[in-house]
């Protein structure tokens, strides 16, 4: 794609000013310059500040598929036109914020491929680990963007809907040849994302003290594509995996597993945020939306129909508070982006208790695990301080809870398209649950059909 990519890459201070990582990123690293193993690790580094960036999980892989996906659990209390047209389902092709998510997601993915193109830099000791690394950012990275701008697994035809262009080698800079590709196919996407992570889980460590990714992290996400393709004896296996690790654990209280200086103890995979490096608190960045103001603009309001959801006792019901937006409508806010520089969770083990509760009953057969799906389900229903449930009436009562857990965390957009779910008069296929190919990529020429409906 022309991004006009001269590696742009982010310098995530977070990282260096509390020397987490082992080498300070840099502000550019042009790719002949690229001579030492510091060099490839400053590239590596770079893409978590991508993903810490406002235009992925520091807030708008949240903030925008929530309201795509909103179906009276929101009041949009905000001014700015492109977040109320997405809430609306009225994405504009031309809207600058859909190409910065498109342009920022291409960003990461080149800083992984440039990783990879220069790992016979590194030493043994290294790298394995930043390969790695580089196909975990790499894999993530697209199963975002196939399901941001392309039609979902569940519907079906993946060999022939159109995904996202595939982009593996490195790009400097405008070369026709690497820049004008096609949209590869949804399963096509779909199968490097696999390969990616697969790869990333064999490479990558147990642990690790400076928030780098672990083999965790890439088998956390691995259970939710395994979910989104309804291999659910997959699913089940990755998040097991994670869960019998022993390397993390719920935190006591629910809401202890938010607003913290760094990673929880139920934290698979987090995005830092310090005063120096945060991913925005003026008009950008998943906090400044959903605080009140004057913390935030407390312009992502819930509503009292979300609220009344969740059952007497349920301490995630009473994870909510009162405030007004910037411009003075009042509501209720989730406490789970309350505070500026918090840790941003990403994914958390509650989430793999209730994959593998899921994956597991719909399956059948013997679970995988030493949990039944209801003995998982009530785990995290004892955390909540609700009494445990007697039996499943049926995997309703499972994506119930994953539901009320998991609220505005972004998660919500993946159920939808994978269980196949309406949004008010949208079937889960609308084609306006999708974004628009930026008009901008389509003008410069590139072969990039554009969806339906724009």
């Amino acid at each position: 794609m022309k991004f006009k990519i001269v590696i742009l890459l982010y310098v995530l201070v977070s990282f260096s000013c509390n020397k987490k990582l082992d080498v300070q990123p840099q502000n550019t690293v042009p790719a002949e310059e690229i001579k030492t193993s510091d060099d490839v690790k400053a590239v590596l580094f770079g893409a978590y500040s991508t993903w810490q960036n406002a235009n992925a999980f520091g807030e708008k892989y949240n903030t925008f598929t929530e309201l795509l996906v909103n179906d009276n659990d929101i009041d949009w209390a905000g001014t700015f036109a492109e977040y109320r047209d997405i809430n609306n389902k009225e994405e504009d092709k031309l809207a600058p914020g859909i190409y910065q998510v498109w342009a920022n997601s291409y960003h990461t993915i080149n800083a992984a491929n440039i990783v990879l193109s220069k790992l016979d830099l590194l030493g043994a000791d290294d790298k394995t680990v930043v390969e790695g690394e580089a196909k975990f950012f790499r894999g993530v990275t697209y199963y975002y963007l196939v399901n941001l701008f392309a039609r979902p697994w569940s519907a079906g035809n993946v060999s022939s809907n159109p995904g996202v262009p595939l982009i593996l080698a490195p790009l400097t800079g405008y070369d026709a040849a690497k820049d004008k590709l096609p949209r590869a196919s949804v399963e096509a996407v779909y199968k490097q994302v696999l390969s990616d992570l697969t790869d990333a889980v064999s490479k990558l460590p147990e642990t690790s003290g400076s928030f780098r990714a672990t083999k965790f992290s890439a088998e956390a996400m691995l259970s939710r594509v395994y979910l989104s393709q309804e291999k659910y004896a997959e699913a089940a296996a990755a998040a097991n995996d994670v869960i019998q690790s022993q390397n993390f654990s719920l935190t006591q209280l629910f809401s202890n597993a938010f607003n913290n200086v760094a990673n929880s103890t139920e934290d698979i995979f987090a995005i830092q945020q310090t005063a120096q490096s945060n991913t925005g608190t003026a008009n950008f960045g998943i906090t400044t939306f959903y605080s009140s103001y004057p913390v935030g603009r407390g312009e992502l309001q819930i509503t009292d129909a979300h609220i009344a959801k969740y059952e007497a006792g349920d301490a995630r019901g009473a994870f909510f508070y009162d405030g007004v937006s910037i411009s003075g409508s009042p509501g209720h806010l989730t406490s789970k982006w309350k505070n500026l520089y918090k840790a941003i969770p990403v994914v958390r083990l509650a989430e793999m208790y209730l994959t593998r509760a899921e994956a597991n009953f719909r399956k059948g057969g013997a679970p995988v695990g030493p949990n039944t799906p209801i003995e998982d389900v009530n785990i995290i229903r004892s955390r909540a301080t609700l009494p445990p449930l007697a039996a499943l009436a049926s995997v309703d009562d499972i994506v119930a809870e994953r539901y009320k857990e998991l609220a505005f965390e972004g998660e919500r957009f993946l159920t939808v398209k994978r269980l196949k779910i309406p949004v008010k008069e949208h079937s889960y296929d609308d084609p306006r649950l999708i974004f628009p190919i930026p008009q901008r990529e389509i003008d410069l020429g590139n072969a990039l059909p554009q969806n339906e409906g724009y």
